[in-house]
């Protein structure tokens, strides 16, 4: 058995915590390894958290793909689950509690939390959650160690009752769309267009349409038109048919979109967002997550005015409107668990990788489930 700190109430669930556990390991480039690893040990002020569900996330599949991190790890953070063991002197939480974990918190004091940009505070900077090997988020894993400054923090969420583990595991990603769209200033007579109908660009376009703006929202795919369809979003552009700027020019009296969301990964879609942003427009890089370089004409931003602006990860400042955007809208028109195209097992999980890595017109959110049809719980 793992040994665990623990209080005296919770020592009934910390003796039935297995000693090993499956996780999926990240051994080199491409090199996904479903193994057998220790059971994560806990000390004072931490906690000990079973996976219910894990959502594979494009930052994952692009440090897997680019070697961007040493190896070994155990990746994966858009994960919720339950509480099994909790160290000493933790007091907010108690053992079968429900959470959402988040991998990162920021400290809310340094310059950079002060200058109100929390994702560039060396604090956040640090993972605070791991299923063993160097911190990683870990959610690819039966069971994850929340340290003690995530968990003291604003870092766990409790999940309430009747809000199934799938639906919680996206309060992460919600708050980063928000966290982006809130930095775009919308008004509603303003017209946004979306490049990239995946999850993150339906969260995107979903939320900026409830700032009263127009959504136009581009996909190659009809069948996730299709979904978008379902969440109000009435104005999709067929991009592996019509040509994205023009439609866009059409729809504005020739202007452009006042705004543009890039929310899919690589450079090559810098320059159609840009076109097609009107005069004195803004076009936010979201899904840019790779250093390297990009060719832009800088008179587009000089003369033409038109802002090209970045945003990343999560604010915490938000996450009261985070957690009733998807709490309380799971029954009330926000439902996400309707993005999951695909559910696998922990020992499925490299092929659910694999399925993530090359989207298709039926893939949409892919969720890792250590314990099969857990997350709908």
């Amino acid at each position: 058995m793992a040994t665990q700190t623990t209080t005296n109430a919770e020592s009934h669930i910390a003796n039935r915590i297995p000693s090993n556990m499956r996780a999926v390991v990240y051994r080199g480039i491409n090199d996904m390894r479903v193994e057998t690893v220790p059971v994560p040990s806990i000390g004072p002020g931490e906690l000990l958290v079973k996976v219910a569900t894990c959502g594979i996330c494009g930052t994952d599949l692009k440090k897997i793909h680019t070697g961007s991190h040493s190896a070994p790890r155990i990746f994966g953070h858009e994960m919720s689950g339950t509480v099994i063991a909790v160290g000493e002197g933790v007091t907010r939480f108690r053992g079968g509690e429900r959470v959402v974990v988040h991998h990162h918190v920021p400290c809310g004091e340094c310059f950079y939390c002060r200058k109100g940009t929390p994702a560039q505070c060396p604090l956040y900077k640090k993972v605070g959650v791991t299923a063993g090997f160097e911190p990683s988020g870990g959610g690819f894993a039966e069971y994850i160690r929340v340290m003690d400054w995530v968990a003291s923090s604003c870092g766990v969420v409790p999940i309430p009752d009747g809000i199934p583990f799938e639906q919680a595991a996206f309060l992460e990603p919600v708050n980063t769309v928000l966290k982006g769209v809130k930095m775009l200033n919308l008004r509603p007579d303003d017209t946004v267009l979306v490049i990239g109908q995946g999850p993150i660009g339906l969260m995107h376009a979903v939320l900026a349409s409830r700032t009263g703006a127009r959504v136009l929202t581009s996909d190659l795919y009809a069948e996730r038109h299709a979904i978008a369809a379902r969440y109000g979003l009435k104005d999709p552009i067929h991009a592996g048919s019509e040509n994205v700027v023009e439609r866009v020019l059409a729809e504005t009296d020739g202007r452009g979109a006042d705004a543009v969301i890039l929310a899919v990964g690589g450079n090559a879609l810098i320059k159609t967002a840009m076109d097609a942003a009107r005069c004195g427009g803004k076009v936010m890089l979201f899904a840019q997550t790779q250093r390297g370089d990009a060719t832009f004409d800088p008179g587009v931003v000089c003369m033409d005015e038109k802002t090209l602006m970045g945003s990343y990860s999560s604010s915490f400042a938000i996450l009261d409107e985070v957690t009733e955007l998807v709490f309380g809208g799971y029954r009330n028109g926000f439902d996400l668990t309707q993005l999951i195209s695909h559910r696998f097992p922990l020992d499925q999980a490299v092929a659910a990788i694999e399925i993530a890595s090359h989207p298709k017109a039926d893939s949409m959110k892919i969720m890792i489930e250590p314990v099969s049809d857990a997350g709908a719980k």
